[in-house]
């Protein structure tokens, strides 16, 4: 069987913030995560940086933690002091771009809230069509700027009807 041997999902999902505390509210007290725990400072005076993670030798960590959310993936959220400098947020257009997705039960019940804690909502919720009929999406943005999307289909997707293999969905959770 083709990829990697073993392969049960997804373990987490990390991303990197300008500031943990801003994050943390957010994160708890508008999206409803639950944190989970913290990790200290790291730093290097060799290569380490690097070679693990792909950045400037002298980068320092300053602070991760980690969030549950839902009965989805845990949330890793780095603060870093970047030796080498920040460089701007992608944009989903550029390589790299990225936006975090959030399946919701009640897509107007969760804008409502969104809009009740001031969070920047962009655009209105689209009806997606062909493979995705069913589906209603609306993006928006976290304090720092990163893109999150809201997305529903409590009666499930329109390729799901066919399909030999069916994943779990709110829809049909006996699957």
């Amino acid at each position: 069987m083709p990829g990697i041997p073993g392969l049960r999902g997804t373990d987490h999902i990390g991303f990197t913030v300008p500031d943990l505390d801003e994050a943390e509210r957010f994160l708890v007290d508008v999206l409803g995560a639950v944190h989970v725990y913290t990790l200290g400072a790291k730093r290097s005076d060799d290569d380490w940086m690097t070679v693990q993670l792909g950045v400037h030798p002298r980068t320092v960590i300053r602070e991760i933690r980690f969030y549950r959310l839902g009965n989805g993936s845990n949330l890793e959220v780095f603060q870093y002091d970047a030796a080498d400098g920040q460089a701007p947020q992608p944009r989903n257009s550029d390589i790299g771009g990225h936006h975090l997705a959030l399946y919701v039960d009640d897509m107007d019940a969760a804008i409502e809230h969104l809009r009740a804690h001031d969070v920047e909502i962009m655009g209105e919720p689209v009806a997606s069509a062909g493979a995705s009929a069913g589906q209603r999406w609306l993006y928006f943005r976290a304090p720092w700027g990163m893109q999150f999307e809201l997305v529903s289909f409590p009666d499930g997707k329109a390729y799901e009807k066919d399909a030999d293999v069916l994943l779990w969905h709110p829809a049909h959770p006996e699957k």
